[in-house]
């Protein structure tokens, strides 16, 4: 049996163009194999950082040491009693002086021109000095005063109200009272009535440092008591 083959389907003669191809393809590789790079490979590690150690800087605390405040004389207890109103006050009334201001105190006092000794003595208040300052009359006189003008307010009688009121006041170069202020109050009235004594009293003897008046404070407890 013959085998029969058309003239399109004869390869025979298209053997160079596939060999002419073959060479070409091959060609192709083997340049590109020659052109090929390759680089190093570089590992980055982000996760990594560096410390660097700071030195603290020590600060060294100081305590300066405060001298302590002068202490001031004891003060003056004055106790009051309340009774019926048929009674008569001035008998049942008990006071009780415990403290004056006559401790004397050296104390160093720079040398001053006349002018300025002046000056500062108007304007300093002294706690402790020569001469204490006086009530007309000393303290009888004083304790006479407060017996006859102190009234035991009705808020604190209602209320059962009792205790000391501390109060404080500046005897002035000429003898009045300023500065009237309280320094511990009980309340129901007492600490006003305490005030508006105080404020009430005639003009002091003024206390003396070196022979010269000078403005002393003066502290004066008042005890407020219900029978």
């Amino acid at each position: 049996m013959n085998t029969k083959k058309t003239p399109k389907a004869d390869l025979e003669n298209k053997r160079v163009l596939f060999i002419q191809l073959g060479i070409i393809f091959t060609l192709a590789i083997v340049l590109l194999a020659f052109e090929w790079k390759t680089y190093d490979r570089i590992l980055t590690d982000l996760g990594t950082r560096d410390v660097v150690e700071i030195p603290e800087e020590m600060i060294e605390i100081t305590r300066q040491d405060q001298p302590p405040p002068p202490v001031a004389p004891p003060p003056q207890t004055t106790q009051f009693k309340i009774v019926e109103d048929d009674v008569d006050i001035k008998d049942d009334f008990i006071i009780d002086v415990d403290v004056d201001q006559k401790t004397e105190i050296e104390a160093y006092v720079p040398p001053v021109s006349v002018g300025e000794e002046e000056e500062v003595a108007e304007q300093e208040i002294f706690i402790v000095v020569e001469d204490a300052p006086q009530y007309p009359g000393g303290d009888e006189a004083r304790i006479r005063f407060l017996n006859d003008n102190i009234r035991y307010p009705q808020m604190a009688r209602e209320s059962g109200i009792q205790g000391t009121v501390y109060i404080t006041f500046v005897v002035e170069r000429d003898g009045s009272i300023t500065d009237v202020r309280i320094l511990r109050p009980i309340g129901g009235g007492c600490d006003e009535e305490a005030i508006r004594v105080i404020k009430a009293m005639p003009k002091w003897t003024p206390g003396k440092q070196r022979g010269r008046p000078v403005r002393v404070q003066f502290n004066m407890p008042i005890r407020f008591t219900l029978q």
